[in-house]
């Protein structure tokens, strides 16, 4: 067990922006430990798998335990994983709520409460959340309610965070995308949805990596919001 890199754990890990995340935090050296429902184990040895519902407490402890058995520290979380069901608000189910919630919700709470009593131990850390920039500026023909509750909630979440632990060395930060090209979207959508954004375009999934790069770099930021929407928070 090593201890003197760096390392981060990155939820919903196996694709799109989440596994960018994984590759470029590895291209800083950094240990990674990287967790999806579904997730394979990794040929780098200094990239732990942990397969498993991010909504279940017992991931979340296997996560943060295996973690740090095998790289001895936890210095950054990056809670990635979310889900998006576009409905009509009257159109939600049960099951839809069920499972929003789950991830987005239960996702962040379980694994975010384990990782910073890790970075306590070391009175430092940083948890970066992935949002969504329709909680602060909804989109008509967009909806987005349950999203708006659940990535609206982490963002509050986040500056109460950042307020409760900064004497503690921990940070606490997020990143708000507009839309970004992704595995989520098909391409024969991306026009319509670029046309939404102020500069008429989709983001990338670069975008989004290397605005979390930049607030693990970043110590005397917390607290922070950081919108990568092509202008949609600033209005229309």
């Amino acid at each position: 067990m090593s201890t003197s890199h760096k390392v981060v754990v990155i939820t919903g890990a196996s694709q799109g922006i989440g596994a960018e995340l994984v590759k470029a935090f590895r291209e800083r050296d950094y240990r990674v430990v990287a967790t999806a429902r579904s997730i394979k184990p990794s040929d780098d040895t200094n990239v732990l798998t942990v397969a498993g519902d991010i909504g279940d407490p017992d991931t979340a402890r296997r996560v943060i335990t295996e973690g740090v058995a095998r790289f001895g520290r936890i210095d950054t979380l990056v809670n990635n994983a979310g889900i998006f069901i576009a409905k009509p608000f009257t159109q939600y189910t049960a099951e839809d709520y069920a499972a929003i919630t789950a991830v987005n919700l239960s996702g962040f709470f379980y694994i975010t409460q384990l990782a910073i009593a890790e970075m306590e131990k070391n009175s430092s850390g940083h948890v970066v959340s992935i949002t969504t920039t329709l909680a602060n500026h909804a989109i008509s023909g967009v909806p987005s309610v349950l999203a708006s509750l659940t990535k609206g909630g982490l963002n509050s979440a986040t500056k109460s965070l950042a307020i409760e632990y900064a004497k503690s060395g921990i940070r606490a930060n997020a990143v708000s995308p507009g839309i970004i090209k992704s595995p989520m979207h098909a391409p024969e959508t991306h026009a319509a949805l670029g046309a939404l954004h102020p500069m008429g375009h989709m983001g990338e999934m670069r975008d989004i990596v290397n605005a979390v790069l930049y607030l693990d770099a970043a110590p005397f930021v917390t607290g922070e919001i950081l919108h990568v929407d092509g202008g949609q928070s600033a209005g229309h």
